[in-house]
Order: structure tokens, then C-alpha cells, then sequence
């Protein structure tokens, strides 16, 4: 074997393990950048030309991030979340209940605009409302992360991994979301079981002895226009518009402005995000050019022709060792060639999704909850994370396995 060939592998497994767990010791890389070196060294070692690496790019899938986050951007600055969370707490009048509107709602908007944008958002709020409570933030921080992870299984839209899928499969968004949203509903319901289960002395108390109020601050005329490019844009998706360019075209509405610089949007924008994705599209470009493929696809067949439930459990195991999205991206030139490629499609996005709920290090989201509340003093532990976490994976992973191994 070249020893080329043989750097380039090794340069591929470094760049998936840097991924998955975030960091390299001593240096100051993020996935993002970890992707990007890597996408780069592969391109000089010759394991994927320059042209090649432009090939790879699923411009698709970069356009509908990048249309999503100019909508999400333009939410949060008309206050679109903090109205909603001031609608949770008027209707909340116990913990139960409490934990019940957080899950719905974080389910419901991931659902439509992306999970990790919706816990970015809800985290810090969560932590204002039961620290005026009196409350352990604890279980509704768990409760809020693994609803939006849970959530955003019933649309192409809810996360990039299905936002990857979605494109590469050509399954429509109203037949996704059809096969899906059954499995994120019942999810959702399990893990406000699990939750008050688990936490049972945080659940058993009455009413609030108190209630929060949550002063609104809405920019009026910005949210009327997000919310009507939102809904333009779910019209365009049901009558069977591009989606992308569905994504784009809502985007552009919000663009054609005179009160909001667009400076201020660009701003707002994870612009690592898009880096983080290009990178990695060519770093599974290269896993082609190089033969991995055909190697992982000698693999996965055996796997895939024994079920759903096979092939979630090699999808759970690969998206917590090397993280949801890159998992996705080395199923993807193999899953055309597979027995039944629409219910592998949906299997994918199914167990990736619900493999995040796993470990505090199964998705992106949950280490955004981590991180933005231990800056506030409150300490989502790993372990503590499992108490929750792990039955309500499995739970959730049992119901939509067999689902999808029932439905024609």
C-alpha cells in the first residue's frame, strides 16, 4: 500500500477522533478548524484533488444551513424566544407542568429551527426561571436538551444530519416528516416520564408559591416579517419546493430591509459552522477516493440486510464515537447500493438523532447547555447527565426501531 495512501488514512482517523471529541490537546482548535486542517492536509497528501474537494461540497445542504441561521438570527433579535418563554411561564403552575411546556416547546421549534439554535436560546432561560423559582435547573436543562434533540427527528430541518439526508435521499419533507414525527411525539412523551421518574423530589411538590414574570421585549414589526418568511418558507416546503431554495428565498425576504443593518445578522451568524461542514465534506470525499468506502461498505451491507434494528445499533455506536454528522456523511455514498435505501435513509436519521441523547458528549447541543450553564455557576455533570440520558435513549431508540420496522 503507498505510503501516501496509508498518511492519508491516518490523517482522516486523527481529523474524525479530533472531531468527535472537540479538541487536540494543547492547541486551540474547535471542530471547526479540526475539519478544515484536516480537509486541507488530505487535499495535499493527493488523497483528493483541489477539484475534487470542490466536487464534495454539498452546496445543497451548505445553502439550507446557511439559509436557517439568517432566519434564526432574525428571530432572536425581534425576541420571538423570549415571547414564547414568557408564554411557558403564564401557563405553567407546578414543576410538572413546567417540564412539560419546556419539552413541548424546545421539541416543537427544533423541529423547524435546528436544535442546537433552539437550546442556545432556551438554556439561558431556563436558568433565569428556576433560579427565581427556587428550582434544581438540573432536570429541565436535561429536559430541554434532549427534547431538541428529540424534536428535530421529525424534519429535514431540525438538524444538520437530517439536513444532510434530506438532500442526499430526495425524500420529500412532508413524507420525512410523516415517517418520523410519530417517533419524535412519542420520544418527547418519554422523556417527561423519564425526567419526573427520575427526579421524583423535584416533581412531587404542589403549585408555585411564586410566579416569574418575564418582562417582553419584542421588536414588533421584525417579528411579524420572521415569522411570516418562517411561514412562507414551511408553505414552500409542503407544496414541494426545493428545499433549499425554499430555505434561501425566506432568507432573502428578511434581508430586503430598512431598520436591521445586515452587518448585524452576518454578526450573529456560527459562520464555524459552515467551515465545520465544508470540511468535513471534503475529508469524506476523500474516505471515496482513497477506497475506505468500499472497505465500510463490505461492512455495513451484512449489517443493514439484518434490520432496523442492526443498523441503528451500528449508528448509535458510530455517531458517539466520531459524532451524528460525520457518521451520516460515511453512510452516505453507501446507503443507494443498500436493500431498501428510503427506510436506511430514515433508520439513519432516526438513530443518529436519538444517539445524541446518549452521553453529555453525544451532540453538540447537549455541550452547548454544559458549557453556557456552568458559566452560570450550575454544573451538568456527566454522570449526572446519565441518570436521564441513557433511559431515555433507549426508550426512545426501542420505539422508533420498531416503527420503522413496522410501517410499509
Amino acid at each position: 500500500m503507498p505510503a501516501l495512501t496509508l498518511a492519508a488514512w491516518l490523517v482522516i482517523l486523527l481529523t474524525l477522533v479530533g472531531v468527535a471529541i472537540g479538541r487536540y490537546p494543547w492547541l486551540r482548535m474547535n471542530r471547526a478548524t479540526i475539519a478544515l486542517v484536516g480537509a486541507t492536509l488530505l487535499i495535499l497528501l493527493s488523497a483528493i484533488s483541489l477539484q475534487g474537494a470542490y466536487a464534495a461540497l454539498d452546496l445543497n445542504t451548505l445553502t439550507l444551513l446557511f439559509a436557517m441561521m439568517i432566519i434564526n438570527v432574525n428571530l432572536r433579535l425581534a425576541g420571538f424566544f423570549q415571547l414564547v418563554t414568557g408564554a411557558v411561564i403564564r401557563w405553567a403552575r407546578n414543576p410538572r407542568i413546567l417540564l412539560a411546556l419546556f419539552i413541548v416547546v424546545s421539541g416543537v421549534l427544533s423541529a423547524i429551527f435546528l436544535n442546537d439554535t433552539i437550546v442556545l436560546m432556551f438554556t439561558p432561560l431556563v436558568l433565569e426561571i428556576t433560579a427565581s423559582l427556587r428550582r434544581n435547573p438540573i432536570p429541565y436543562l436535561v429536559g430541554l436538551v434532549s427534547a431538541a434533540n428529540i424534536g428535530s427527528t421529525a424534519t429535514i430541518t431540525g438538524n444538520p444530519q437530517n439536513m444532510i439526508i434530506g438532500i442526499a435521499s430526495g425524500i420529500p419533507f412532508v413524507k420525512f416528516t410523516a415517517y418520523l414525527a410519530p417517533v419524535a411525539i412519542a420520544g418527547l412523551v418519554v422523556a417527561w416520564l423519564v425526567l419526573v421518574l427520575v427526579y421524583r423530589q423535584e416533581f412531587s411538590s404542589g403549585a408555585f408559591e411564586q410566579v416569574y414574570q418575564m418582562p417582553p421585549r419584542t421588536y414588533r414589526p421584525l417579528l411579524r416579517k420572521s415569522m411570516l418568511a418562517a411561514g412562507l418558507m414551511l408553505v414552500a416546503f409542503v407544496i414541494g419546493l426545493p428545499i433549499p431554495l425554499a430555505a434561501l428565498a425566506a432568507a432573502g425576504l428578511l434581508l430586503i430591509t430598512r431598520r436591521l443593518k445586515p452587518r448585524r445578522v452576518f454578526l450573529e451568524m456560527d459562520w464555524s459552522l459552515l467551515v465545520f461542514f465544508s470540511g468535513l465534506f471534503i475529508v469524506t470525499g476523500a474516505i471515496e477516493t482513497t477506497g475506505l468506502t468500499e472497505r465500510l461498505f463490505a461492512i455495513a451491507l451484512p449489517v443493514a440486510e439484518k434490520g432496523v434494528a442492526a443498523l441503528s445499533g451500528v449508528a448509535v455506536v458510530l455517531s458517539n464515537l466520531v459524532s451524528n454528522v460525520p457518521a451520516v456523511l460515511l453512510f452516505r455514498p453507501l446507503v443507494p447500493a443498500f436493500p431498501d435505501p428510503q427506510r436506511t435513509w430514515l433508520t439513519l436519521a432516526m438513530a443518529t438523532t436519538l444517539a445524541g441523547n446518549l452521553t453529555l458528549l453525544g451532540s453538540v447541543a447537549n455541550l452547548i447547555v454544559a458549557e453556557t450553564a456552568k458559566a452560570r455557576g450550575v454544573h451538568l455533570t456527566f454522570g449526572e447527565y446519565l441518570k436521564a440520558g441513557v433511559p431515555i435513549t433507549l426508550s426512545s431508540l426501542a420505539i422508533g426501531i420498531i416503527w420503522l420496522s413496522l410501517i410499509p
